[in-house]
């Protein structure tokens, strides 16, 4: 599309003139129609309110069949940017396209259909008010056009066909923006609203539209890229209540992109909603254990000491440390621990530097002909990784440690020369602990620990 067709914004569509003596001429809109934008149109909003207020259903009625009726592009990108500034000013405007008078109506039908053409702000604008006139109904649980019964023998269109053109359109926006820099903000704004609705999860999920949202999960630093990761956040929390989304989150990248956030975010609104997020995902399926790996608990601890004034946030973090403490308990066994080993993810989570986890689980070692031990061996021959080679080598200074017959087990296991070589490594972390290894070896714990002390 033309980049000022583009960028066109509401002031510049509204200082148009419009010509509706000639619509009427011409049977477009109807003499009553007329007067009332006579009324309407180039006031004020203290003029307008109290026209809104004694009779709005009546303009909402002239504003759809326009939409419905006239096809001239200038035309509709002015009248959805009255019902926008209309809706702007008081969004509980929207309940009037609800009235029980306009239940023959098809309130929906213009909105819908002009969000598959047109201009870029025909589209936006239409999304916006859809998802304001739909969100204002009151029988969120019925079919109807407009939460009311009608007895109508023509189609109308109902909530749920307004629903999921909307998620259909927001994840076309998401994947392919029609705009540069509007799609995915205004995407994501509807989505913030609409996924508060359990029909909109489903569709949403059933969309594959939860990938779509965290690539936006990212630090933020200016006051638009803040809304947008705030109003991202709203909708990751929203799906944290829908287990089928749940399950998406668990297999992306979403829980490591909000740890991030929230480590080096400010804005209390966004560390909210992301610990609100965490509670609600602690207990299911293996996010505790990955919180854990995370190292949540020490954001959480961080978190704390900082001055915040929201109650929920205060709570939810004391909640989020309980349930994290558990976590550390159950994750502190020895089949966590083999299976961290068995797949070479070597870190420093609680259990490699937690005493109790080392006396109460050292005779498992010696299961499978001492296998866990002969894999972390392997790790120390094999491994680029730096942080698994340091946390190899203080695991078996550990094991030397903990087990009656350390010394001569890894001895007979052939392991001095491995870690003799690691010594000599670059980096600091690797050879400080491949030290202590070696020190544990040849001295016994109790001299290597008086050295280290």
């Amino acid at each position: 599309m033309p980049i000022d067709q583009a960028e066109l914004n509401s002031d510049q569509v509204l200082r148009r003139d419009i010509p509706w003596e000639t619509y009427m001429t011409t049977k477009l809109i109807t003499g009553t129609a007329l007067q009332l934008l006579r009324r309407y149109d180039k006031k004020t909003e203290n003029e307008r309110a109290p026209l809104l207020e004694n009779d709005g259903p009546s303009y909402i009625r002239v504003f759809i069949s326009i939409l419905r009726d006239i096809q001239k592009e200038d035309t509709v990108e002015y009248v959805l940017a009255l019902i926008d500034e209309m809706l702007t000013a008081k969004s509980n405007r929207a309940k009037l396209f609800h009235d029980k008078s306009l239940a023959d109506e098809d309130i929906y039908e213009p909105f819908l259909r002009l969000l598959w053409k047109g201009s870029w702000f025909i589209q936006e604008k239409s999304s916006k008010i859809l998802t304001l006139v739909v969100s204002a109904r009151s029988n969120k649980n019925g079919l109807t056009a407009n939460g009311e019964a009608t007895d109508s023998k023509k189609k109308i269109t109902t909530s749920d066909d307004v629903l999921k053109g909307l998620v259909e359109w927001l994840c076309i926006q998401l994947k392919k923006p029609s705009h540069p820099n509007r799609s995915v903000p205004a995407s994501i704004n509807c989505l913030a609203a609409l996924l508060k609705e359990p029909v909109v999860r489903s569709s949403f999920v059933q969309a594959d539209g939860v990938k779509l949202l965290v690539p936006l999960i990212s630090p933020a630093s200016t006051q638009q890229s803040i809304q947008l990761l705030y109003e991202t956040c709203l909708c990751v929390w929203l799906l944290s209540y829908y287990e089928p989304a749940i399950e998406y989150l668990a297999t992306s990248r979403a829980l490591p992109r909000l740890l991030e956030v929230v480590k080096g975010s400010t804005k209390e609104k966004v560390v909210r909603l992301i610990v609100l997020t965490f509670k609600n995902l602690l207990s299911k399926g293996t996010f505790g254990a990955q919180m854990v790996d995370l190292g949540l608990p020490q954001i959480v601890q961080s978190l704390k000491a900082q001055a915040w004034s929201d109650e929920d946030l205060l709570d939810a973090l004391n909640h989020l440390e309980e349930g994290l403490k558990d976590n550390i308990k159950k994750l502190s066994s020895f089949d966590k621990y083999k299976q961290e080993v068995l797949l070479g993810h070597l870190d420093w989570s609680p259990m490699h530097k937690d005493p109790i986890f080392w006396r109460d689980n050292i005779t498992s070692f010696e299961e499978n002909d001492f296998q866990t031990l002969r894999v972390l061996l392997t790790i120390l021959e094999t491994s680029s990784d730096p942080r698994a080679l340091a946390v190899a080598c203080y695991d078996l200074s550990q094991f030397i440690q903990y087990h009656p017959a350390g010394r001569v087990i890894v001895t007979d296991l052939k392991a001095k020369e491995r870690v003799m070589k690691l010594m000599n490594h670059e980096n600091a972390e690797v050879t400080k602990n491949a030290l202590l290894c070696i020190q544990r070896l040849f001295l016994g714990a109790k001299y290597a620990s008086f050295l280290q002390a």
